[in-house]
C-alpha cells in the first residue's frame, strides 16, 4: 500500500542530493509531487525519471532567493492539484565555515535567506490551506548545525538552529488544527552542497576549533537513508510525532 497516496507534496532544492532522493522516495509511495528548484535542467532530469517509473510530477523552476517565486511555487501546486497536503523545506547552502569575523553582510543574508527565510515564507503560503482543511504535513529540513555549536560556520549554524526553533513553534501552535511540523538533522551527506565549500578559504582558527571533531563522525549517509526518515514523518505512521527534531547522524553527536 502506498503510503502517500493522493497526497500532494511540495519538494524544495528537488532536483540533487536528498532532494531528489525524498522526491523519488515520495513519487514511489504515490505522491503527488511538485518539485522545485533553481536548476532547470535537473528539474528535468528527474522529471523523466519518475514519468518512466509511472509516478505523478510537476516541476518549477524557483529559487528560493526570490519570495515571488515562493508564493509561484505553491500556487503552481494548488493549480496543478488543488491542494497541498506535504511541504519539505529542502533547498539550502553552507557558508565555508567562516566564523563570525569572516561573514560578510552578504554571506549572511545569502545563507540566513536561504536557509531560513525561504523555508518561512514557504510555510506561510501553505498554512492556509492547510488550516482549512484541518490537516497538513510539513518537513523541515535542519541539520546537526542547528543543535550543535561546531558543526559549520556561523551563519549556517544560526539559520539552522533559527528553522529548529521555527519547526517547534509551528509544530505545538497548529498541533490541534490538524497539522504536524517536524524537522530532520542530518550529518555528513554524501550531497552536491559539499562541493560549495572551498577548504583552501577555510580560516586557521576552524581547522584548529571545528576540524578535530569532524573526525569523530562515523561516515557520512546515503541520501536514500535520510529520505526514508522523510518519508515516515510525511505518512500516517509519525502522526503522532510534531514539533520534534529527528536526528540522522549514524551516532556522531551520540559523543
Amino acid at each position: 500500500m502506498n503510503r502517500l497516496a493522493d497526497q500532494v507534496a511540495i519538494v524544495t532544492g528537488a532536483a540533487s542530493g536528498l532532494g531528489k532522493a525524498i522526491s523519488l522516495r515520495y513519487a514511489a509511495e504515490g505522491a503527488k509531487l511538485v518539485a522545485a528548484d533553481k536548476n532547470e535542467k535537473k528539474l528535468a532530469e528527474l522529471s523523466e525519471i519518475i514519468q518512466n517509473q509511472q509516478g505523478t510530477i510537476t516541476t518549477v523552476v524557483a529559487d528560493m532567493l526570490d519570495g515571488s517565486q515562493i508564493v509561484h511555487m505553491v500556487r503552481t501546486a494548488v493549480a496543478a492539484y488543488g491542494t497541498v497536503d506535504i511541504l519539505v523545506n529542502n533547498a539550502g547552502i553552507m557558508d565555508n565555515f567562516y566564523p563570525v569575523a569572516d561573514v560578510t553582510d552578504e554571506l549572511w543574508d545569502r545563507v540566513m535567506r536561504i536557509n531560513l527565510d525561504a523555508p518561512f515564507k514557504a510555510m506561510r503560503e501553505v498554512l492556509p490551506l492547510m488550516l482549512a482543511k484541518g490537516s497538513g504535513v510539513i518537513v523541515n529540513i535542519a541539520s546537526v548545525g542547528g543543535l550543535e555549536g561546531a558543526r559549520a560556520g556561523a551563519a549556517y549554524t544560526a539559520s539552522k538552529h533559527g528553522l529548529v526553533g521555527l519547526t517547534r513553534n509551528t509544530g505545538y501552535v497548529y498541533a490541534k488544527a490538524g497539522i504536524r511540523c517536524n524537522a530532520i538533522a542530518p550529518g555528513a551527506m554524501n550531497t552536491d552542497i559539499g562541493a560549495t565549500i572551498d577548504m583552501s578559504k577555510v580560516p586557521a582558527i576552524i581547522n584548529e576549533r571545528i576540524m578535530p571533531g569532524m573526525a569523530l563522525n562515523p561516515r557520512a549517509s546515503d541520501p536514500a537513508e535520510v529520505a526514508n526518515l522523510a518519508l515516515f514523518l510525511a505518512s500516517e505512521e509519525a502522526s503522532f510525532i510534531n514539533g520534534a527534531v529527528l536526528v540522522a547522524d549514524g551516532g556522531w553527536t551520540a559523543y
